[in-house]
C-alpha cells in the first residue's frame, strides 16, 4: 500500500521533463497547420541557464500523423484492360483482387489518361495530367507548356505531402515522371522519387524494363537485380520488387510501428515486353484457343453476372481495323493463342507477387488500418503489338516482323529470357471489353476506363458492393488526404501550390447512393479527345491507329469529327447519338475548348515520332561511370557512319569486359574484350548476328581499339561496312547486310564500362571491364555525309 506521505512528495525533475514532453507534444500535435508544409517546429519549452546543472532539457515533439491516419497501398498495373482481371469479369484469375474486392469496394466507372506517364502524373499529384506538364508520356515531350514532362513544384505529390505530415514511404517499379534530359546518374534530381516524397525508392525510371534482365535504380543509383541462388530460371522483376516491399514494410514496423507508412507498388507489368517463368504460362495452355470474338461475348456475360457492367449495357462491335479471329490461318492462331497465354501468366504472377505484399502487411497486424487501393490497369490494354503479334517488339517497331513460320519455331520460348514478345491487337481489344479500342485513345473508353478496388476493412463496411459514381484517377490523392485527415496544402517548401483537380471518393465508402462530385471531365491523349459532361460524352478519335509507326505528317486533330454518346443510358459508349443531337455536341465541343485551355491541353499533338531531340553534335567523349542512357541521351549514330575509339590500359592476367554497348538481348550493338581479344557484336534483332575479333589477345599496357562504321547510305536502315582496328592496325572487318531504323531499345541503355540489362553481346552482363578506360570517343558524319539516311 503506498502511503499518503510518499504521494505528497515533490515531483523528480525528470517526471517533471517528461511530463512537460508530454504536454507540450500533445499541445503541438493540436496546433499544428498542416496546410503549409513542412510545419513549423514547436519553440523550447525547456530553461537554458549558465550550465546544465540549472537548466531543464525538453526533447522536440517527433513530427507524427494525425490520429487514426491509416497505412496505405497504392497498387497500379500497367496496360491492363477492363476485362482481363477475373474480378472483372476476365479469364485470367485474380484471386488476389477478387479477396480485396470480397472485403471492399469494385469502382466500374473509374478512369484514367490513357497512357501512362500522364496517369501516375494526376494519380500522385491529383490533378490533371496537362496542367502539371504531362501531357503525354515523358519519352515524348516537347516545350509547350503542357507537354514538357516536367511536374512543377506548385503540384507537390501525394507522398511529398505524406511524408511531411509524418509518414514512412516508399515506391516499387516503375516510375516514368523524370524528364529524359534529367534522366540520368548526374541528375539533377528533382523529379526523382527520392527527391518528391519517397524515402525508398527500387525500380526503374523509364516507360518499361525487361522483366528477366531489368535496368534497375535504388535511390538514385544504378544497380543490378541479383537472382537468389538456383533461381536464375525462373525469378524474375515482379518477385524481386515484391520482395523488396516485404521487407521495408516489415523493418518499418519493427522500428516505427506506430507511424503509418505509404507504398506505392506499381510493378510495370503487364506492359511489354510481356515476360514470366514458364509454370505461369503453361497455367493457360489452350485456355484462349476460342479467340478474341469470342473472348469478349464470354467476358461479357461474366461481366453482367458479376454486376460490374449493367444488365442493359451492350457489348460494342469489333473496328473494321482488327481483323475477325476465323480470319486467322491455323498457324495464325496457334501463334495467337500462345501470346495470349504469356500475357495471362504475367498477369497472374503479378497478381499473386502483389498478394505477397498484403500477405506482408496482414503478418505485421496492420492489414485493418491499411487502406489497399488497386488500379488494375493504367490506359487500358495495349494495342501496340500489331496484328500479328511478335516475339521481339523493338524488331517489330524497326519493321521487322517475323513470320509466322519464324513464330512457330520459339512458340515455347516466348515470355522466356530471349524473347521480347507482345500479343495481337485482337487479344488488346478483347481485354478492353465490352469498351471501344484501348490504349492511347482517350477519345473512347477503351483507353480511359479501368478497375479500381479499395479495401480498408476498417474505413469500408460494405464488403464486396459495388461503387458506380463517374471518378477519376485525380481522385485519389484528396481521397487518401481526407482518409488521414490530412488538409490539402496550400504551400510546400515556400511555392503556392495550384488547384488539385482531384475530388474525394471518401463519401462513397460509405454510400452506394452519394451523388458523384464530379460533373465534367475532358481527356485527351495524341490528339484522341473527350469530354464528360452530366452523363453525356463527345468523343473525337485522331484516326491514326497505335500499331501503325509512320514518318507521314498526320492529321489535324481539330478537324476530326465528334460523336456523342449518353453514358447515363450507355454504359458502352455503343450507340453514337450525335447526328440526332447536333446542339449537344457543340456544346459539348465549346466546353472541351474551355478545359482544353484551362488545363493546357493545346497545341494538339498526335505525333509519336520525332518530337524529342537527342544530344546535338557529332563528337562526344565518355568517362568510366557514365553510360545507363535512354534513348533521348543517346547520340543519333543510327543510319550514319560513325567511329567509336577506345583508350585503355589492358591489365595483366584475362582481360574481359564491356567498352560501349547499346540495346541487349533482342537486338544492339557491343565493343567489348572477351578473354583479351577485341571484339565488336551487332545484333540486328537476331535476325542477323555479326561478330568480329581480333584474331589475338591484348598485351598488358595502353592500347587504342577503334571501331569504323561506314554506312552506306541511300535510306534507311541499309548496309554498312565494320572494320574493328587495334593500335590504328585493321584486324577484321565486315559487311551488315541491313542496320537498325529507328532505335535498338526503348528501356536497355546505352552504356560505358558495361552493359547493363541484357547483354547485346556473347556474355553475361553486366560485364563490366576488368582494365581501366581512360576514355572512348564517340564520332559520328554529319547527316549530310549519308544524304538520304536520316529517318
Amino acid at each position: 500500500m503506498v502511503s499518503k506521505r510518499n504521494l505528497r512528495r515533490p515531483l523528480s525533475p525528470l517526471l517533471c521533463t517528461l511530463t512537460a514532453a508530454c504536454v507540450a507534444t500533445a499541445m503541438y500535435a493540436q496546433a499544428q497547420d498542416r496546410t503549409v508544409l513542412p510545419i513549423a517546429p514547436p519553440p523550447f519549452t525547456g530553461t537554458v541557464g549558465s550550465s546544465f546543472a540549472n537548466s531543464t532539457a525538453a526533447p522536440t515533439p517527433p513530427l507524427r500523423a494525425p490520429a487514426g491516419a491509416p497505412n496505405v497501398l497504392l497498387v497500379l498495373i500497367d496496360d491492363a484492360g477492363y476485362g482481363q482481371s477475373g474480378t472483372f469479369g476476365g479469364l485470367v484469375p485474380t484471386p488476389t483482387l477478387d479477396s480485396l474486392a470480397a472485403k471492399g469496394l469494385r469502382y466500374n466507372r473509374f478512369h484514367v489518361t490513357a497512357l501512362c506517364s500522364p496517369t501516375r502524373a494526376a494519380l500522385l499529384t491529383g490533378r490533371n495530367n496537362h496542367a502539371v506538364g504531362m501531357g503525354t508520356i515523358t519519352n515524348l515531350a516537347t516545350d509547350f507548356p503542357g507537354y514538357n514532362a516536367s511536374i512543377p513544384k506548385s503540384a507537390a505529390l501525394l507522398p511529398q505531402v505524406l511524408q511531411m505530415n509524418g509518414y514512412a514511404t516508399a515506391a516499387y517499379g516503375k516510375w516514368h515522371l523524370i524528364p529524359e534530359s534529367e534522366d540520368k546518374i548526374s541528375g539533377p534530381f528533382d523529379h526523382w522519387p527520392t527527391h518528391q516524397g519517397f524515402d525508398e525508392f527500387y525500380g526503374f525510371l523509364n516507360g518499361e524494363t525487361d522483366q528477366w534482365y531489368p535496368e534497375l535504380t535504388s535511390g538514385t543509383q544504378p544497380v543490378e537485380m541479383s537472382a537468389p541462388a538456383g533461381r536464375k530460371a525462373d525469378f524474375t522483376l515482379n518477385e524481386d520488387l515484391a520482395d523488396h516491399a516485404i521487407r521495408w514494410i516489415k523493418s518499418e514496423k519493427s522500428l516505427s510501428p506506430e507511424k503509418p507508412f505509404f507504398v506505392y507498388f506499381a510493378p510495370g507489368a503487364t506492359h511489354t515486353p510481356l515476360q514470366a517463368p514458364k509454370p505461369w504460362i503453361d497455367k493457360f495452355r489452350g485456355q484462349f484457343d476460342m479467340g478474341w470474338d469470342k473472348y469478349r461475348e464470354i467476358v461479357f456475360e461474366r461481366q453482367k453476372k458479376l454486376g460490374v457492367v449493367p444488365k442493359d449495357a451492350k457489348l460494342t462491335p469489333r473496328p473494321k481495323e482488327i481483323p475477325a479471329w476465323d480470319s486467322l490461318s491455323p498457324d495464325e492462331k496457334k501463334v495467337a493463342s500462345r501470346l495470349m497465354e504469356v500475357f495471362a501468366g504475367f498477369m497472374a504472377q503479378t497478381d499473386h507477387e502483389i498478394g505477397r505484399v498484403i500477405d506482408a502487411i496482414r503478418d505485421t497486424g496492420q492489414l485493418d488500418n491499411t487502406m489497399v487501393l488497386f488500379i488494375a490497369g493504367d490506359n487500358g490494354a495495349s494495342l501496340e503489338g500489331g496484328l500479328q503479334g511478335t516475339g521481339n517488339i523493338m524488331a517489330a517497331i524497326n519493321g521487322e516482323r517475323e513470320s509466322t513460320a519464324e513464330m512457330l519455331k520459339i512458340l515455347d520460348k516466348l515470355g522466356g529470357p530471349e524473347t521480347t514478345p507482345h500479343y495481337p491487337v485482337g487479344w488488346a481489344w478483347a481485354g478492353d471489353t465490352p469498351f471501344r479500342w484501348g490504349k492511347r485513345i482517350a477519345s473512347h473508353l477503351g483507353g480511359t476506363r479501368d478497375p479500381l478496388v479499395v479495401c480498408w476493412p476498417k474505413g469500408i463496411h460494405d464488403g464486396g458492393a459495388l461503387r458506380e459514381q463517374f471518378e477519376d484517377v485525380t481522385d485519389i490523392a484528396p481521397t487518401v488526404l481526407e482518409a488521414a485527415h490530412i488538409p490539402v496544402p496550400i504551400e510546400v517548401n515556400g511555392v503556392k501550390q495550384q488547384r488539385m483537380d482531384g475530388m474525394s471518393m471518401l463519401a462513397t465508402f460509405s454510400s452506394a447512393s452519394v451523388p458523384s462530385l464530379r460533373t465534367t471531365q475532358y481527356f485527351e491523349m495524341l490528339g484522341n479527345r473527350a469530354i464528360y459532361h452530366d452523363g453525356w460524352m463527345a468523343a473525337s478519335r485522331s484516326g491514326l491507329l497505335p500499331w501503325v509507326y509512320t514518318t507521314q505528317p498526320p492529321p489535324d486533330p481539330n478537324r476530326q469529327p465528334w460523336e456523342l454518346y449518353h453514358l447515363s443510358e450507355d454504359y458502352s459508349e455503343a450507340d453514337d447519338v450525335a447526328a440526332k443531337n447536333p446542339d449537344k455536341v457543340a456544346e459539348l465541343a465549346v466546353l472541351f475548348d474551355a478545359e482544353a485551355k484551362q488545363n493546357r491541353v493545346y497545341p494538339l499533338d498526335p505525333r509519336f515520332g520525332g518530337r524529342q531531340a537527342r544530344p546535338e553534335g557529332n563528337h562526344f567523349r565518355y568517362y568510366t561511370g557514365t553510360g545507363h542512357l535512354y534513348l533521348s541521351l543517346t547520340p543519333a549514330y543510327e543510319n550514319k557512319s560513325h567511329k567509336i575509339t577506345a583508350y585503355v590500359t589492358v591489365p595483366n592476367g584475362k582481360t574481359n569486359g564491356v567498352l560501349m554497348a547499346d540495346g541487349g538481348e533482342g537486338g544492339g550493338f557491343s565493343l567489348y574484350l572477351k578473354d583479351g581479344r577485341p571484339t565488336y557484336t551487332y545484333n540486328y534483332f537476331k535476325r542477323r548476328i555479326t561478330t568480329i575479333a581480333s584474331p589475338a589477345p591484348l598485351p598488358a599496357g595502353p592500347a587504342k581499339i577503334t571501331l569504323e562504321f561506314n554506312y552506306e547510305g541511300g535510306g534507311i536502315g541499309k548496309g554498312a561496312n565494320i572494320t574493328l582496328l587495334v593500335n590504328d592496325k585493321p584486324v577484321a572487318k565486315q559487311r551488315l547486310p541491313e542496320t537498325v531504323r529507328m532505335a535498338f531499345a526503348f528501356e536497355d541503355t546505352f552504356d560505358i564500362g558495361e552493359d547493363s540489362a541484357s547483354p547485346a553481346g556473347n556474355y553475361e552482363s553486366p560485364f563490366p571491364f576488368n582494365g581501366t578506360i581512360q576514355h572512348i570517343d564517340l564520332d559520328i558524319e554529319p547527316a549530310s555525309s549519308n544524304a538520304g539516311a536520316t529517318p
